[in-house]
């Protein structure tokens, strides 16, 4: 352990939280990342297989303080339920991180209200329906937190994403109005605003990655269009959430984290 994680060792302990999406990918890197900084964790996602691949992958740190749920966290049913059972085994919810959200690239001539509502539905409706099913037990928490996982994209346009893109902006603003609408509980509510990020996501439809195409490599790696010079793991993501669920993130509230290697600041 270095001496930067050991620093941070115990810095969430006896906190719980809740992440969406959590069973692969961005997700899971933060479930894992809380659980090394001391929290207990209940990871929510919809693919059984993944859930237990996951549940195998942080069995280390004890049944105890790792849970897996799977639900439909876009239905209101869902939320709530999954709230009842964090509720029964952790009986209090500090943490909630809303990652689940699903990828659309279709042009908007060929976008039909059913695609845009299911992207609506998960990215954005089901943060929603999370917030909302937590509240009352993240208003008894001494140190409450929501972090919302949005994207690059809802800062900026990009074609043939607009269900996408219109989902991630409608969280930023959704982040900035719930952190004054919240405040008299003391909850902070955050954002992270990823670029490119190396996981499931950004796998083309024959299995190659978006991130070896020559194009990509020409445009952002040659051109400096990433100044990085590399995209995101998704523990480079994790660890600004990490932050954010922290006490040290405790007078920053309405705010939205980029995180993407200096992308956005050669627009």
């Amino acid at each position: 352990m270095s001496s930067i994680e050991s620093a941070q060792a115990g810095v969430l302990s006896e906190r719980s939280a809740v992440v969406t999406g959590g069973a692969r990918g961005i997700g899971l890197a933060i479930a894992r990342r809380l659980l090394e900084q001391g929290a207990s964790v209940t990871i929510a996602d919809l693919d059984r297989l993944a859930l237990k691949s996951a549940e195998a992958d942080l069995s280390e740190f004890g049944r105890e303080r790792v849970a897996v749920h799977c639900c439909d966290i876009s239905d209101e049913n869902g939320a709530r339920l999954l709230h009842e059972q964090v509720q029964e085994q952790f009986k209090a919810v500090d943490i909630l991180v809303n990652n689940a959200a699903i990828l659309d690239w279709t042009p908007i001539e060929n976008l039909t209200p059913a695609t845009l509502q299911r992207v609506l539905h998960t990215n954005l409706f089901g943060a929603i329906a999370c917030i909302k099913a937590f509240l009352p037990a993240l208003s008894r928490s001494a140190y409450p937190r929501i972090v919302n996982i949005s994207s690059i994209n809802g800062l900026r346009g990009t074609p043939s994403s607009v269900a996408y893109n219109a989902s991630k902006a409608a969280l930023i603003s959704l982040t900035q109005s719930l952190a004054t609408e919240l405040s008299a509980r003391h909850i902070t509510v955050n954002a992270v605003a990823p670029g490119f990020v190396d996981t499931r996501m950004s796998k083309l439809p024959d299995g190659s990655s978006e991130y070896e195409t020559d194009w990509f490599k020409e445009v952002y790696i040659k051109h400096r269009r990433l100044p990085a010079g590399r995209p995101a793991s998704a523990a480079d993501i994790a660890g600004p959430v990490a932050f954010l669920c922290s006490d040290d993130a405790r007078y920053i509230t309405g705010h939205v984290l980029v995180v993407d290697g200096g992308t956005t600041s050669c627009v």
